[in-house]
């Protein structure tokens, strides 16, 4: 039975979403395993397409200078992962958006998105959804970053990925709460004694 496929089950997270656009969507999406390490988008190429993230876990973050770089979002299952902002505005992408682990996702063409969008309203409405979630994510993000400190923003994450230590390197945990590697080792074991 269709509802019982997680992938419309997520969907159905956002809006009502029929088998007929389920299956409108299953049409132009390319089902894909992308390598640890493999990029679905590079500062200064124009992306085309827009993933949807199965399982495991990818990065989007931005290079300074001189090489350092800055992990702006982490996606975990099930969640759009995309150079938005570039796709939208058909823009060069400014940040890199990088498997960290093995990752299974549906590839679909944001030109084939916005083509359904306009023959069908039901793709139409699930396409706002999903842009609305995408802004509130986007929010609690900011808002975590100005109203918490560092050791709450790491108890947070840790609750959005519980195991997410054992999925990355620190220095990537460490540049997505905006601190030092040196830092996080402090507050892990400060937690670890309260613990």
């Amino acid at each position: 039975m269709s509802s019982m496929n997680p992938n419309l089950v997520f969907l159905n997270s956002f809006l009502d979403v029929s088998d007929e656009t389920f299956s409108k969507l299953k049409n132009i999406a390319k089902y894909k395993k992308l390598e640890a390490g493999e990029l679905i988008a590079k500062p200064g190429e124009m992306p085309n397409n827009i993933y949807m993230l199965v399982s495991g876990m990818m990065r989007a973050y931005l290079s300074s200078e001189n090489g350092k770089e800055f992990n702006k979002n982490f996606f975990m299952p099930f969640s759009f992962v995309g150079s938005l902002t570039a796709l939208i505005q058909n823009q060069p992408s400014k940040l890199t958006y990088e498997a960290l682990t093995l990752c299974r996702v549906y590839e679909v063409s944001f030109q084939d998105i916005l083509a359904l969008c306009k023959s069908d309203i039901n793709i139409s409405n699930l396409y706002n959804r999903i842009l609305e979630n995408v802004y509130v994510k986007y929010e609690e993000r900011q808002l975590e970053l100005i109203s918490m400190d560092a050791k709450a923003r790491y108890i947070s994450l840790r609750k959005k990925v519980v195991n997410i230590d054992e999925l990355i390197p620190q220095y990537q945990i460490a540049s997505y709460l905006s601190i030092t590697p040196v830092q996080l080792s402090r507050i892990r074991r400060k937690i670890k004694r309260e613990e």
